[in-house]
């Protein structure tokens, strides 16, 4: 797919390969702020230094509620707000390193309690506002957070666990109007009187910013621990891979609970000094279209899910809206299906970009740059600093075309830095000496382009061919019926495994034998003989992270009667 953008809007990154070759993080630390000692603050590159390069009265913060009602903020009253309960914080005891956890929707007091967190070096800890108490019971105690700030709602989740709950000191409740929990403190009343005097603990490079926990396939959720001086790559890869500039409007629509949300939804785009959408409702996709003709977004960052939920909403609910002021839309959280971007053409007349990375690695590690042409399904290429490749079990770099491991080179400056008090699941990180392992597979092309096959448990071997879910949910969702797909490989006892698919059907489109059959030789026709699912099992939902990962493992675990290991991640848990 050519290269297209708005005429006279030339890309950030323009020269891929020369920027490549040259390219060292070095340059990267010019475009960020250090204290005296090389000491550094993510919080102050994010807000502070602002105030001093003409952008105190830029909006840094749309915030729009469930409701439709706008609040704007600006770069000043971000950091005067941040301020406030930095020192309101530090007055309960809170100091550097003490672990302090958000618990809200998408409202400007999580924006703002992130910011005075980080200032104080203390440790933020991002929770999905969709948690159960049997997940945020596991993070609590296994940070011994010492705060919680959460809201009226939320707050009645801990009810059944508080008493388990030794370490956790205070309570913040933002707007709180019903009867208070023991140790509870009204935000409102706590930042009245507190002193705006500018907080900024300087720390060290490697000392811990947040405190991301991830969920795998058994077990409890590991803490995935990231650092201030992540803020290096957090700038610069906003700047390349979402193309940031000076007067853009910027929506990430990724709840801060995960990943993109904290990265891309705060620290990356305030970086670069750029204006904020967030947004408290729920998807739908008129209000979202109608959010972006309100505000002018231009540049938007979101989901395969939603993409394929717009999707399945049709056309014509993209021709309700102008969206002209979208000059460019990236999307993360799973691959990129093919016909998702084919659609994109046709509904916004722009690119969708795909790019990878995962919660450990900090920041985009490989993308569809928008200085390069796009190969529909492709990872697209490392970012320059970012030395990617595809490896055997044994650390050796494949040819073009090969199946292996995706690694990346350890150096870049938001690697994790440890998993929260087990450092024996960190070190399973560099099992392949020389190498992070992302525990995924994938094959470069002979231009340098990655594609993703699949998780290194999920891909499926039948009858000796290994088949990665992601080509076959590509094929499937590229027929007219298809909403959504998921794969898996199930255990049979002639091939090794089968290809089973679970499909939720687009709208008025009705289940029948003649259908399921149509499916299977449309895939196969699409793939190959052996890569066709021989079971489609019809479905009204499939599970989703609240990322917007389809949970291949759920789907496999409710298949075989297997233990379904941790859901806190589930999007309706």
């Amino acid at each position: 797919m050519q290269i297209i953008r708005k005429s006279g809007i030339e890309p950030n990154l323009e020269n891929y390969e020369g920027s490549y070759a040259t390219f060292d993080w070095l340059h990267g630390n010019k475009e960020i702020d250090y204290f005296a000692d090389g000491k550094i603050n993510a919080a102050f590159n994010a807000i502070d230094r602002h105030l001093h390069k003409g952008r105190a009265n830029k909006v840094a913060l749309y915030a729009v509620s469930d409701n439709g009602h706008l609040e704007k903020f600006t770069f000043q009253e971000i950091a005067t707000a941040a301020n406030r309960l930095a020192n309101a914080l530090k007055k309960l005891g809170v100091k550097k390193s003490d672990r302090v956890f958000v618990f809200l929707p998408r409202i400007a007091e999580l924006y703002i309690s992130t910011i005075a967190i980080a200032k104080l070096g203390a440790i933020v800890g991002p929770l999905f506002s969709a948690f159960g108490p049997d997940a945020l019971r596991d993070r609590l105690i296994d940070s011994e957070a010492k705060v919680i700030i959460t809201n009226d709602v939320l707050k009645q989740k801990l009810i059944e666990i508080q008493g388990q709950l030794v370490d956790l000191d205070h309570i913040v409740v933002v707007n709180s109007k019903t009867s208070p929990l023991a140790g509870e403190i009204s935000y409102e009343e706590l930042v009245k009187d507190a002193p705006s005097d500018p907080v900024c603990e300087a720390v060290s490079v490697d000392h811990p910013l947040y405190l991301l926990y991830t969920s795998g396939t058994t077990g409890k959720p590991k803490g995935v621990v990231h650092a201030h001086g992540d803020i290096v790559g957090h700038h610069m890869s906003a700047k390349w891979v979402l193309d940031l500039k000076e007067d853009d409007m910027y929506w990430c629509t990724a709840d801060p609970g995960w990943v993109t949300g904290t990265v891309y939804g705060i620290f990356a785009p305030w970086s670069n000094g750029i204006s904020v959408v967030c947004y408290e409702g729920r998807f739908s996709a008129h209000d979202w279209y109608a959010l972006i003709d309100k505000l002018k977004v231009t540049v938007w960052y979101t989901a395969p899910t939603a993409l394929r939920m717009l999707m399945k909403a049709g056309i014509q609910a993209v021709n309700d809206f102008k969206l002209d002021s979208l000059r460019h839309i990236a999307s993360v959280g799973e691959p990129l299906n093919p016909e998702v971007i084919r659609w994109g053409m046709e509904a916004f007349g722009l690119p969708i970009h795909d790019n990878w990375w995962q919660t450990e690695t900090g920041m985009q590690l490989i993308a569809n740059l928008p200085c390069l042409p796009i190969k529909p399904g492709s990872m697209g290429k490392p970012l320059p600093g970012i030395h990617a490749s595809v490896v055997d079990d044994n650390g050796v770099e494949l040819a073009a075309h090969q199946l292996g491991r995706l690694v990346v080179k350890p150096g870049w400056p938001t690697m994790l830095k440890g998993i929260w008090r087990n450092e024996e699941k960190f070190q399973e990180y560099f099992k392949i000496p020389g190498w992070y392992t992302s525990g995924d597979n994938a094959w470069k092309d002979e231009d340098g382009y990655f594609w993703f096959v699949g998780r290194a448990d999920d891909v499926i071997n039948t009858s000796g061919h290994r088949v990665g879910p992601f080509e076959v949910e590509s094929a499937l969702l590229e027929h007219p019926a298809v909403a959504e797909a998921g794969v898996i490989g199930k255990p049979d006892s002639e091939r090794g495994e089968i290809i089973k698919a679970f499909v939720v059907l687009k709208n008025n489109v009705s289940s029948s034998e003649k259908l399921l059959e149509e499916l299977k030789i449309h895939t196969k026709n699409k793939l190959a003989a052996h890569a066709y699912p021989k079971e489609i099992e019809i479905r009204t939902s499939l599970p989703k992270t609240r990322s917007g990962k389809i949970m291949r493992r759920l789907l496999k675990a409710w298949e075989l009667g297997l233990p379904t290991g941790d859901i806190s991640a589930l999007e309706d848990e």
